[in-house]
């Protein structure tokens, strides 16, 4: 954190690099201007029309991107870890049971949480580079005779992992087992990345967020639920007064939000969703495929020289979100962060970033983002398309000094498939051995 100094006022300025900074990180992901123009009007009064107005529309575009025609929709001023609470205290009693399969440090998260509000939690284990098993969480059912789990907990891309599950092969295999408990996903990583209809998965409830591939800040938590998921929350005698999705269901917008609404928030969503249904999904849904799939075209390459590899083991469950690449026994993530960080005017403007893997996985992963606004051309140089996109990336250490690591990456904007082609070059290794650069993909 940077200390300003009262002797010089610049001094807290100094870190800053001049030019437009765009993130490449799995969340908060970047805001398109069109969000953050929409989110600088200045607020309105409480009475205005325009605001339930602002809220209905994103209640009707987040059913839509959701695939619910008959779900309520509750927004709350939260993260995701917000409307994880919102969906324990509403749908579990005190000492209620939630099954929580396996994916990684969020499912373990979400697990806690759960916990700690007074909740027990029947977990599955999780192999580390797979999707939830699918066979522990039916025996975990079957041997619930007395039907004490009233709900299972999936989160459907773990972001430290990188994992996805397939949701409807889950969902089959939990009603093959006759046990009535709710069927709750996550889908704060994956939400205006990937396709989804809770309609036809037969989730009960959904538990989405604002900072990913919806493109807006933090501060966002979504929370779809179906008229069984509504019963259950209505039947529950757990005391819960902010969180209460039966008092938040209302149409006056100060009920709705249980207080004032996050009026700024919500515009920049309205606008976001907009963004995504000019598109068109169908667009949006392919556009990250694309993505994803040039990213991990250049993992692919890298590994075949020893330097990383895919933590997700199995190609059908990589997600189109964020790419997680493991990397050799010993490296240091934090420096490799230090060094693919701001270290050059050119590469802050388009390059990309590591980041560490969270939870028990931080020493082990790297990650690099695909969910967002940003077009093909600026994942790799931000440059205009062309038939073929090239970008040469130089990073440096802070003293200019060690590494220098290139990278090119060939894309085919017109081809059915994203054809990649990388070539890493070291000039000189890394204090921690293998060289390794992830390219951005923002999508």
């Amino acid at each position: 954190m940077t200390t300003l100094d009262p002797r010089d006022p610049a001094s807290s300025f100094r870190h800053r690099i001049p030019g437009r900074r765009l993130l490449h990180s799995p969340g908060p992901t970047p805001i398109p201007d069109e969000v953050l123009w929409a989110m600088s009007r200045q607020p309105m009064d409480l009475a205005d029309p325009r605001v339930d107005e602002t809220i209905a529309a994103c209640e009707r575009g987040l059913k839509c991107l959701l695939g619910t025609a008959e779900g309520d929709v509750f927004l709350y001023i939260s993260n995701g870890h917000g409307v994880w609470e919102a969906a324990v205290e509403n749908l579990l009693p005190h000492g209620g049971t939630a099954l929580v399969p396996g994916t990684g440090h969020f499912s373990e998260s979400w697990a806690v949480q759960t916990e700690k509000l007074g909740r027990r939690v029947v977990r599955t284990p999780w192999v580390e580079g797979l999707p939830i098993d699918e066979q522990a969480v039916v025996q975990a059912l079957e041997r619930d005779t007395a039907h004490e789990i009233g709900a299972v907990f999936v989160v459907h891309t773990d972001t430290s992992s990188g994992v996805t599950t397939d949701l409807a092969s889950l969902k089959r295999a939990i009603d093959a087992t006759g046990h009535p408990a709710l069927y709750v996903v996550d889908v704060v990583a994956s939400l205006g990345a990937a396709p989804f209809s809770m309609d036809e998965l037969g989730a009960d409830v959904v538990v989405g967020a604002s900072q990913k591939g919806l493109m807006c800040p933090p501060g966002v938590g979504i929370l779809a639920v179906n008229a069984r998921a509504m019963e259950v929350a209505r039947l529950n005698p757990a005391p819960r007064y902010y969180w209460d999705i039966v008092r938040r269901k209302s149409e006056l917008s100060y009920m709705k939000f249980c207080g004032t609404a996050p009026q700024t928030l919500i515009a920049g969503l309205e606008a976001a969703l907009g963004l995504l249904f000019r598109e068109g999904l169908d667009n949006v849904w392919a556009r990250h495929r694309r993505h994803a799939q040039a990213v991990h075209a250049a993992v692919q390459a890298w590994s075949r020289e020893g330097a990383l590899g895919f933590f997700a083991q199995r190609p059908e469950s990589r997600s189109v979100s964020v790419t997680t690449v493991t990397v050799p026994a010993g490296t240091d993530v934090d420096r490799l962060r230090a060094i693919t960080g701001v270290v050059d005017v050119a590469v802050e403007a388009t390059g990309p970033v590591v980041l560490g893997g969270a939870g028990r996985d931080r020493r082990a992963l790297v990650g690099t983002d695909t969910a967002g606004p940003l077009s093909q051309a600026r994942i790799v140089e931000g440059s205009a398309p062309r038939a073929a996109d090239e970008v040469a990336v130089t990073r440096r250490t802070a003293d200019r000094s060690a590494l220098t690591v290139g990278a090119r990456v060939v894309l085919h904007p017109t081809a059915t498939a994203v054809e990649a082609t990388v070539s890493a070059i070291v000039a000189a290794p890394a204090p921690w051995g293998s060289a390794i650069l992830t390219t951005p993909a923002n999508a």
